[in-house]
């Protein structure tokens, strides 16, 4: 088994919303705000080889909408999804599986590209995952989440044949070295992938744990729909963390790939950060 970080470039949101009732002298500590308030994050995936397939685990934001949608998420940095894969020696023809942890807009938009006038799997030699739980979660999304759920992200990939549904089913194997978790606090039945790899446990957090900024039990997002069960997740998902020895992946987080966890008199925190390659 190989593992590659694919970093998709740069996107900014607001501070606020991104640690919620956690006041910004706080958090402006560890990701400063610029003159709007608006703090960089990453759109980092993860390639996986494992077994004679290539899994492509989230896709980063896309680039098939239009300027006036762009222009909210100040997209920056050098990296592509096509840049990286390239990289580390790939083509999107090669990927088999494309792995979605949930299908808001900064995490499924690579998905799928616009060719002339059409919408189209970006992965034409792929199998797309996601779970039925969260599928139709997705595309009957409540008022305050629809924003995130974007039709023209997610729909196509239905049309093609290419989607399949993973069993909501904490702990099922998606590979001999991939096993799925559950978690359903930022939104219902969101996926994180935990891989063996080198005699290693990496668990590729998503949105449970955007960034090393957030690993205090109450720096919960906005965002989340069930900010008390994100609480109530993060606290035994971080334990268990702690306990099994688990790398987290991060994939927000703009400095920062690789972390593990410690317990300390102050609580759950940081013990190291590093990159994937150094493991």
């Amino acid at each position: 088994m190989k593992l590659h970080t694919i970093d998709t470039g740069f996107f900014k949101l607001d501070g606020g919303a991104m640690f919620g009732v956690v006041p910004k002298t706080i958090w402006n500590r560890t990701n400063p705000a610029d003159e709007n308030n608006l703090c960089t994050w990453a759109m980092r995936c993860l390639l996986v080889e494992d077994e004679g397939r290539l899994i492509l685990i989230d896709t980063g934001i896309g680039n098939k909408q239009d300027e006036r949608f762009f222009s909210h998420y100040y997209l920056h940095g050098d990296a592509s999804l096509d840049s990286s894969l390239a990289k580390s020696g790939f083509h999107r023809d090669d990927i088999t599986d494309v792995f979605l942890t949930h299908l808001h807009f900064d995490h499924v938009g690579g998905a799928v590209v616009r060719e002339g006038d059409k919408l189209a799997p970006a992965f034409k030699n792929a199998t797309y995952w996601s779970n039925e739980q969260h599928w139709e979660w997705a595309v009957n999304p409540n008022e305050r989440e629809k924003a995130s759920f974007l039709k023209e992200n997610i729909l196509p990939i239905q049309e093609s044949g290419q989607l399949k549904f993973i069993p909501a089913e904490d702990g099922f194997k998606f590979t001999d070295n991939i096993s799925i978790k559950f978690a359903y606090g930022h939104t219902d039945a969101m996926m994180l992938p935990l891989i063996n790899y080198k005699g290693h446990s990496v668990l590729y957090m998503a949105d449970l744990l955007p960034s090393v900024g957030h690993i205090p039990l109450p720096y919960v997002m906005a965002y989340d729909m069930f900010p008390l069960k994100t609480l109530r997740e993060k606290k035994l998902f971080l334990t268990e963390a702690i306990e099994k020895r688990y790398i987290l992946y991060l994939e927000h987080d703009p400095v920062n790939e690789c972390c593990t966890l410690h317990q300390t008199e102050k609580g759950i925190r940081l013990k190291e950060t590093f990159n994937l390659k150094e493991i």
